[in-house]
Parts: C-alpha cells; sequence; structure tokens
C-alpha cells in the first residue's frame, strides 16, 4: 500500500523485474526515433521527388554512405578499444543516406574529349629533343 496522506493506494506488480532482466527491447528507441525524423522528411521527400519528375515504376535504391569497413586482419591479442575485427561495419557519425534511381542512371560510358591529346602522344617537331633527351634522328646526344 502506498499512503498519500487522504488516500491510500495499492501498488501491485505483476511478474518480476530483475536487473539483469530486459525491460525494453533495444529496437523500440530506435524506431521511435526514426519515426520522428521521418515526420519530418518525408514531406520536404516528397517535394524534391516531384521536382525531379520522378515515376512510381522507376527503380530507386536506398543506401548508406560515410561507412568503413575493417579490411584488416586482426591478431588474437588486439586492442579491441582502438582496432576492429575484419569484415566488421562502421557507421561514421557524419554518415548519410544515398537515394538513387536506377530508372534515370545514363549507361552511356563517358567519352574521351577529341581535342585534348595527352603530352605522351603528341608528336616532337624537328630540331626538338624528346622526352629521352636523344636527337631526332635517333642519335644519341654525344657528352663531352
Amino acid at each position: 500500500m502506498i499512503d498519500y496522506g487522504e488516500f491510500i493506494l495499492p501498488f501491485f506488480m505483476i511478474g518480476k523485474l530483475d536487473v539483469e532482466e530486459d525491460v525494453m527491447d533495444d529496437d523500440l528507441p530506435r524506431a521511435r526515433k526514426a519515426a520522428a525524423v521521418m515526420k519530418t522528411v518525408s514531406g520536404k521527400l516528397s517535394d524534391v521527388i516531384a521536382t525531379l519528375g520522378w515515376e512510381c515504376y522507376d527503380d530507386v535504391v536506398v543506401e548508406i554512405g560515410g561507412t568503413v569497413v575493417s579490411g584488416i586482419h586482426q591478431g588474437e591479442n588486439y586492442n579491441k578499444k582502438w582496432a576492429t575485427p575484419y569484415g566488421i561495419r562502421k557507421y561514421n557519425k557524419d554518415a548519410f543516406i544515398v537515394i538513387k534511381n536506377l530508372s534515370r542512371t545514363p549507361f552511356a560510358p563517358s567519352q574521351p574529349n577529341p581535342e585534348l591529346i595527352g603530352h605522351h602522344v603528341k608528336e616532337t617537331r624537328p630540331g626538338d629533343q624528346g622526352h629521352n633527351g636523344s636527337d631526332p634522328t635517333g642519335q644519341p646526344e654525344a657528352t663531352t
């Protein structure tokens, strides 16, 4: 019984609550936070999709950017505070969400500019020295 002065409330506890017992699943707070973010983002996202002219039949994927995957095999006695086991993905604090419309991705590879010529392709004029310091006739330079 809990005494509040003017009235007394019966206090019942059904079940038990141990310290080791998980009261709330970790997924519930994450889901609530995600729902709060979606309330503010969904309207803005809808406006941007309409501005871009995306259609309901477009192939759209959602990806996460700003992540890192450990590519180093750690020994048995590695420092767990600083080193990450091989293949574990970490999300940086500045991770971001990427929304790609694969239906509107151009599949034609970029073409080189025909007006641009690399310096190694340029022909040398008579009297000019090549990159290797040889005479344009093909004869090595005489050293004194």
